[in-house]
């Protein structure tokens, strides 16, 4: 609905409004109706004005999520044309710190020790066996068909949750990992909002893959181990959450690829 200025209408109303209030001639009856009406139509006048000044000109009804879906692909959009340019930069730094290191042996020398640590990093590719978990909300339940005394957060995985299967994982002697088939490294925060999970600047959601390498018997018996697993292995029993594993004969390890940078570091005592 479009709305005009509301000063000429509102005019209008007022002068009928007391044109309808004023004595009329003698002997003539004036129904109880020809009171009231004019009376609304001064409420109406009210009420259509402040919505035309609340309105400013545009749609008080207008649906803005559209609105909001194109604002977030174009956040996506400079997200991916920013991690774009920083793999090129980081392509650069390598290619002129390669080129260096042939001419400036102190160079060549960090260049060789760095190399020694990018697997245990995450930086080079892994292949090898392992174990994969995967975590899901429970199913959509109607009204009154949910578990006795269940709330929307014993229905859904959480950030806890997550953790503790990476923890188990690591534990059990993982050599690598990835959730959601992105390398993590030892700077990799999991964090959750709502029941989504953010993970490297990238929102994910649920089911929630966690792969890793290493002894898949080791890898399960560490989950078993774990004491937050297993409260969640009792969340699938009461609630229907969604658990399971899978052991891998052979596992692609993709390497990590993303922005290296630390605003801060403590060598461990």
């Amino acid at each position: 609905m479009e709305y005009t200025s509301g000063g000429t209408s509102w005019r209008q109303v007022v002068l009928r409004a007391l044109r309808g209030l004023l004595p009329r001639r003698s002997g003539s009856r004036r129904p109880g109706w020809s009171v009231v009406v004019p009376l609304i139509a001064l409420a109406a006048g009210l009420l259509f004005t402040t919505s035309a000044t609340t309105a400013g000109g545009t749609s008080l009804r207008e649906d803005r999520r559209p609105e909001l879906a194109q604002l977030i692909e174009d956040r996506r959009r400079q997200l991916t044309a920013s991690e774009e340019r920083a793999a090129a930069l980081r392509a650069e730094v390598e290619a002129q710190t390669e080129a260096l290191a042939g001419t400036d042996e102190p160079i060549g020398e960090q260049r060789d020790r760095a190399a020694g640590s990018r697997q245990a990093a995450g930086f080079t590719e892994l292949i090898g066996p392992g174990l994969s978990v995967e975590l899901d909300d429970a199913p959509r339940y109607g009204d009154g068909q949910a578990p006795d005394g269940a709330t929307n957060d014993d229905l859904v995985v959480h950030q806890g949750d997550v953790q503790a299967v990476v923890n188990a994982l690591w534990a059990g002697g993982a050599e690598a990992m990835t959730i959601m088939d992105v390398r993590v490294l030892a700077t990799s925060a999991v964090r959750c909002v709502g029941n989504t999970l953010l993970l490297h600047g990238r929102v994910y959601s649920p089911p929630f893959k966690i792969t890793a390498i290493g002894d898949p018997a080791a890898l399960q018996q560490a989950l078993n181990d774990s004491e937050g697993v297993r409260w969640f292995k009792d969340a699938v029993e009461d609630y229907q959450l969604g658990y399971r594993e899978a052991v891998l004969t052979e596992v692609r390890m993709p390497a990590f690829d993303g922005s290296t940078g630390l605003r801060s570091a403590e060598v461990p005592r």
